[in-house]
């Protein structure tokens, strides 16, 4: 005879069982489920009281060399995780170098979807008051993932600036200083490139055709801008001292600049000019040679450019610093009363113990 209350029994233990099993699955299912959805969208990135930072990831950069970056930048709060939804993401395959601005509160896979898309962050390059390649080379390579050696090898190498229609004593003259959105892995060449492409916008229809009416070259006005910068730091007097310069180049006068003494003897803190310097020889001395240098003896202003070819018409042929040092000049139409003016600037120089 069949006992049916332990029949009943037993199927109830069964239920029971496969209630708890079903519901013990459901548990640990959502226990990996929940797991799994703090690694990949919960917040992760922790930049403290900053909102933003920026990421660099070098070029060539691979997965494990990101995820140091991170780590050494001390904002993951777990890198296990963002490790894992790397992998899960294939990042390895998609790593894009570059500059990019991160947000406090991002998760795993927002930042991990950034950098996979290699939407980077532009940087806004400037560079202005350079003297020399070396200088600027070293200015550039502070702002970008370009070294300066391979920033100055490339300025330096003369067939490849040739391509560009300058040569390493002209190349510093193609940079127009001003401030320039770029991305920040960008490598010597294509920064190069980028800054033909910026020289090219610069010297418009209208700029060119100011250049052939004065009977320049644009690397000539760039040439004698630079030394106008030279001369004085006033924007409103650039151009009368442009003028001194073109009514001298038009009558074949030596230029006899100042600057370019100092350019030829590789020191810019001379004071005071002597004779002694004069004599250098030196394609750079206008003081020997007529004519305008051979090429900028600095990175030109867009200020100088201007002043050269909107140069002041008037009839001065001297000039010299004024002997009250407020940083413009005295003007003259002779030789005989620039050379009062300059007696009077000597006397200054002389009171205030400025012997070089």
């Amino acid at each position: 005879m069949i006992n049916l209350f332990r029949l009943k029994d037993n199927r109830s233990k069964k239920w029971k069982f496969v209630v708890f099993a079903v519901m013990l699955v459901l548990v640990v299912t959502g226990s990996v489920l929940f797991k799994l959805y703090q690694d990949i969208f919960s917040a992760n990135i922790n930049l403290g009281e900053e909102e933003t930072s920026l990421l660099y990831i070098p070029t060539n950069s691979n997965q494990a060399d990101v995820l140091q970056i991170l780590n050494e930048k001390g904002c993951l709060k777990n890198s296990s995780s963002f490790q894992w939804v790397m992998e899960k993401k294939n990042f390895a395959n998609h790593i894009h170098p570059g500059r990019y601005e991160i947000k406090n509160g991002m998760s795993n896979n927002e930042l991990i979807n950034l950098l996979r898309s290699g939407i980077q962050t532009p940087l806004n390059l400037t560079f202005n008051n350079t003297r020399t390649l070396e200088d600027f080379a070293g200015k550039i390579a502070a702002q970008i993932e370009a070294d300066s050696i391979s920033i100055l090898s490339l300025l330096k190498d003369e067939s490849k600036m040739q391509k560009y229609g300058f040569a390493p004593h002209t190349i510093i003259g193609m940079f127009i200083p001003n401030t320039y959105q770029v991305y920040w892995n960008l490598d010597a060449e294509n920064f190069i490139e980028r800054m033909h492409t910026e020289y090219g916008k610069f010297w418009n229809i209208e700029r060119l055709q100011k250049a052939e009416n004065i009977g320049l070259s644009p690397i000539q006005v760039s040439t004698l801008a630079s030394i106008v910068d030279e001369e004085t730091v006033k924007k409103d007097e650039k151009k009368r001292v442009a003028g001194v310069y073109m009514n001298r180049l038009n009558r074949k006068i030596k230029l006899d600049a100042d600057p370019t003494l100092k350019f030829a003897l590789g020191d810019f803190t001379i004071r005071r000019v002597l004779n002694k310097h004069k004599t250098i020889d030196s394609p750079y001395n206008t003081y020997k040679y007529r004519g305008l240098p051979p090429g900028p003896i600095r990175q030109p202003s867009i200020s100088g450019i201007e002043a050269v070819l909107n140069y002041e018409k008037h009839k001065y042929y001297y000039f010299c610093a004024s002997p009250e040092f407020n940083g413009y000049h005295v003007f003259a139409k002779s030789l005989r009363e620039h050379n009062q003016n300059a007696s009077r600037y000597q006397r200054a120089l002389n009171q205030r113990g400025i012997m070089k």
